[in-house]
């Protein structure tokens, strides 16, 4: 039976806004590379708040208040904290790279949940992790086995962070009705405030001797990779299964692999590909697997499966736009 268009368009979409994450890495990498690492990061998101403030006041969203205000305030400060961590280290590391490694959020966020759920993963869970952590030693070992360098290590730190970051949002939102844009719009307020504070007096310089290239990667990394995929996934997500929505968007680490190397023209070697396959491969099955444990745990307790868009990636009410560098 022929699907509906609608449905096929649900799709596309899906793919377009993990295709923009994909290639972030690489546009953050050519944008750094002007003007610092601060100042790239305060430029992507005083463009994210502008633009997202703007569409905030014209659907006259009501911004949080009291405690949503604080928590979407800390949220930012979280957020910031992996967006700084990721774009210094695809500065120091290749966007394929970076691309791959930051998908171990994937692996990292269900452990963090489940810690504080108190409901422990099942041991094949723990077979695809150590899975993940055998590609990430393929791919940075350049051919022989050696240690991450500082900028694989600070983007594997960023993942880190995120898991912490999406485990956290979804603990301090869950219950809450604050607009999803609202909260969000303050988060982007947060970075773009502490990251500018950072650039400090380097960011004019780094206005002023920006290039055309370099103001293209500006708005592609501000509105197509935080606005726009925003607004796309969170339409799109109401429209199809959180199962879905979770396959295409997992397909970002594909993306950042296609457009480091056809792109960006970064080598990947055997190894590299093998250790690639293996984190990705690693990552989709951890979120299999701690799906069906997820869902094993409501019918068991009778509860309906909360089930958000992308189990171990992010909660789209509650985290908002993914923190790409």
């Amino acid at each position: 039976m022929t699907r509906r268009a609608p449905e096929i368009l649900v799709d596309v979409l899906l793919i377009a806004v993990a295709a923009v994450w994909g290639a972030s890495f690489l546009a953050a990498k050519e944008l750094v590379a002007e003007t610092g690492v601060a100042s790239g990061v305060a430029l992507r998101f005083v463009v994210a708040a502008s633009a997202l403030g703007i569409l905030c006041l014209l659907r006259r969203e009501r911004m949080p208040r009291g405690r949503g205000l604080v928590i979407a305030a800390l949220l930012g400060c979280s957020q910031a904290a992996v967006i700084g961590l990721e774009t210094a280290g695809v500065h120091l590391t290749s966007a394929t790279n970076a691309g791959l490694l930051i998908s171990l959020a994937l692996v990292f966020t269900p452990v963090l949940e489940s810690i504080a759920a108190r409901s422990w993963l099942p041991r094949s869970y723990f077979v695809a992790a150590v899975a993940a952590v055998a590609g990430v030693a393929l791919l940075v070992s350049g051919g022989g086995l050696r240690a991450p360098n500082p900028g694989d290590a600070l983007v594997i730190a960023a993942a880190v962070v995120r898991a912490v970051h999406v485990t956290a949002s979804g603990h301090l939102t869950r219950g809450r009705e604050d607009s999803t844009l609202a909260v969000v719009f303050v988060q982007l307020v947060v970075c773009a405030l502490a990251s500018t504070a950072v650039a400090g007096a380097d960011l004019a310089p780094a206005v002023a001797g920006l290039s055309a290239a370099g103001w293209a990667d500006v708005i592609f990394l501000g509105l197509l990779c935080s606005v726009f995929a925003f607004v796309v996934q969170l339409w799109a997500v109401r429209r199809t299964s959180a199962t879905r929505a979770s396959i295409l968007m997992g397909t970002e680490p594909v993306w950042a692999l296609a457009v480091g190397v056809a792109i960006g023209g970064e080598a990947v070697g055997l190894p590299g590909l093998a250790g690639a396959a293996l984190i990705i491969a690693a990552s989709y099955a951890g979120q299999a697997i701690e799906r069906r444990h997820r869902r094993s745990r409501a019918e068991a307790s009778g509860g309906a499966d909360g089930e958000a868009v992308s189990s171990g990636r992010r909660s789209v009410a509650a985290t908002g736009p993914r923190s790409s560098p």
